[in-house]
């Protein structure tokens, strides 16, 4: 008699966390901060804790040798050894973090960050108690790409951080992929949240949109209830998600971040742009004019006669507005997107059409 096949383990359900922990698995990340900041590293630490349960690789950088062993519980290399990387790789192999002491005599950025350089790290935490960059408004400033921190440090001189900037310039420069400005306390959310606490640089937007692929469908399920939990998004059955995945297209940073999504249904003549939500770290990013160009593109290339969209959101209708809908009644609108549809939801809502040439 055969043996069964051993019982599958339950899978954990899909995460923001375990999204960009599978993203850090293998990798070796930087971490920059004062001994200030080292001084009560709770936070840090429980982040470290994380990232080694992820075969994830960490280096700590900071001023203070003394600091950085007591924080990390072994001895930290200097910054000036002149095999800088063979050392760090060797303290890998007593634990999964290393701690890094530059000269207090020198400008802590520059040091910080060439140090990241010199190891040819591809991501870095920068430690500041301001956080991320904020607008004139006071709204934080999530993602910044290469081009527009050149325009900032343009714009910059004098002002308090522009020596942090420029140094997070010449490491994007040098070959680093992102450096990321956070809090000790926000850190967490930095790392492992979609909306972040902190501002992203990054070399290169890079946005490809594309159909979703299997593996996109956990991320994209997420993001659509997301969507839903905050009020942009309407509820959907099960089934009705699936018709959505299937037909669903994403926005990628870099190829590897899912930054929106959407999706494009036909109904009859015209086809209905469903499910489009950006993330907030991307809001103001032009995520969402490229989901809505490669959704107008697909229905003219499927002989559509035009594209809708309804929403209960202001901001949304905006949004459609500033992308060349124009506002209608449910009467120009297919009489099937209506099956079924909560009456009382449809008494808010709101209609656009754009027709397609």
């Amino acid at each position: 008699m055969k043996s069964r096949p051993p019982r599958p383990q339950p899978v954990e359900p899909f995460s923001e966390k375990g999204f960009y922990l599978d993203e850090f698995h293998g990798r070796t990340l930087g971490i920059a901060a004062s001994a200030a900041d080292l001084r009560a590293p709770a936070p840090l630490l429980a982040v470290l804790a994380e990232l080694a349960a992820n075969d994830t690789r960490a280096v700590v950088i900071s001023t203070d040798a003394a600091v950085l062993r007591r924080a990390l519980g072994s001895a930290a290399v200097p910054a000036d050894d002149a095999r800088l990387p063979a050392a760090v790789w060797r303290a890998f192999a007593v634990g999964p973090w290393a701690g890094v002491a530059v000269r207090r005599t020198e400008g802590f950025a520059a040091a910080a960050l060439g140090v990241a350089i010199r190891l040819g790290l591809s991501k870095v935490v920068w430690i500041d108690p301001e956080g991320g960059l904020r607008r004139a408004d006071a709204t934080r400033v999530s993602f910044v790409e290469l081009d527009e921190l050149r325009a900032l440090v343009r714009a910059g001189e004098g002002t308090e951080r522009i020596g942090l900037l420029r140094e997070i310039e010449r490491t994007l420069d040098a070959g680093v992929a992102a450096v990321n400005l956070s809090t000790l306390e926000g850190l967490a959310d930095e790392l492992f949240t979609y909306a972040g606490s902190g501002t992203l640089f990054s070399r290169k937007r890079y946005v490809e949109v594309r159909p979703l692929g299997l593996d996109d469908y956990d991320p994209a399920n997420d993001l659509i209830t997301r969507g839903v939990a905050e009020g942009y998004l309407a509820p959907r059955m099960p089934e009705d998600v699936e018709t959505v995945l299937v037909n669903g297209f994403g926005a990628f940073v870099e190829g590897v971040h899912l930054a929106g999504i959407g999706a494009l249904l036909a109904r009859g003549s015209g086809g209905e742009i469903a499910s489009l939500y950006t993330l907030t770290r991307y809001i103001g990013g032009g995520i969402g004019g490229h989901l809505i160009r490669f959704a107008v593109e697909r229905a003219a290339q499927a002989g559509l006669r035009f594209v809708f969209a309804c929403t209960t959101s202001e901001r949304v209708m905006a949004f459609f507005e500033a992308n060349g809908f124009r506002a209608v009644g449910p009467d120009e609108i297919p009489e099937t997107k209506w099956d079924g549809y909560d009456p009382d939801r449809r008494e808010r809502l709101r209609c656009l059409r754009r027709d397609l040439p």
